[in-house]
């Protein structure tokens, strides 16, 4: 029996659109009825996780709280949350729930392993989380190599994600800044795009470097434990 998806979404808004779009797009079918049947709670008042995190900000596990339940009742068989930094709290959310969350960084520090062997990742994220370690233990726990941005190419990462992407400004906008982390980081083999406005970022940008996408991998991930095949 095939199974669906509960996206517990609006952080952001747009990015839970593209991890929509993405499960769509990867979905292996001809007809609109081999695809995944999904659930979508976007509720972008959900309080912010980095300053959850970092500065003492509102809890959001009352608010993610909230939208589990919705989805749980409307019979999703997995939970993914288009939010990296909102992975710091799933502990606390899985807990709550017999239904399977879908890990993100996991997904991703999977495909890291299996496509850049023996390579180094930049993390691109909040300081949220980076500062919780999200990323760096989901790779280490593939052994596979990684770098973090200093605190200056943090300070221009936040301006690209919440005064760029979720402000809606024009690309060209943010183009220098996020250009500045890149050259700031030298070590790095690939990009790991750790925040999910980071993805639609380098499509605005029409930049061309190699990176891995969690939000195409969760999707994927997703889609196969529903029991459907992905396009390549």
């Amino acid at each position: 029996m095939k199974k669906s998806i509960g996206i517990l979404g609006g952080m952001g808004p747009l990015a839970t659109a593209d991890l929509l779009r993405k499960i769509v797009l990867l979905t292996a079918s001809d007809t609109d009825g081999g695809h995944v049947r999904v659930y979508v709670d976007d509720n972008p008042t959900i309080p912010d996780r980095t300053a959850a995190i970092l500065s003492g900000g509102a809890d959001p596990v009352p608010a993610m709280t909230e939208s589990l339940r919705k989805l749980e009742a409307c019979g999703a068989d997995c939970i993914v949350m288009p939010c990296n930094t909102a992975h710091y709290f799933l502990p606390r959310l899985q807990a709550l729930t017999s239904t399977p969350f879908l890990s993100m960084p996991e997904a991703a520090a999977r495909a890291c392993s299996a496509r850049f062997p023996g390579k180094r990742a930049g993390i691109l994220a909040t300081r949220g989380t980076l500062d919780a370690g999200i990323y760096q233990q989901a790779l280490d726990a593939q052994d596979a190599h990684w770098t973090a941005p200093d605190r200056e190419a943090q300070d221009a990462l936040m301006e690209v994600i919440y005064d760029g992407v979720k402000a809606g400004r024009a690309p060209a906008s943010y183009r220098s800044r996020f250009l500045s982390v890149l050259e700031r980081m030298p070590q790095a083999d690939y990009w790991i795009l750790g925040c999910t406005e980071l993805p639609l970022a380098v499509q605005s940008l029409e930049l061309d470097i190699p990176a891995v996408d969690p939000t195409e991998e969760i999707a994927r991930t997703a889609i196969r434990f529903c029991g459907y095949p992905t396009r390549p």
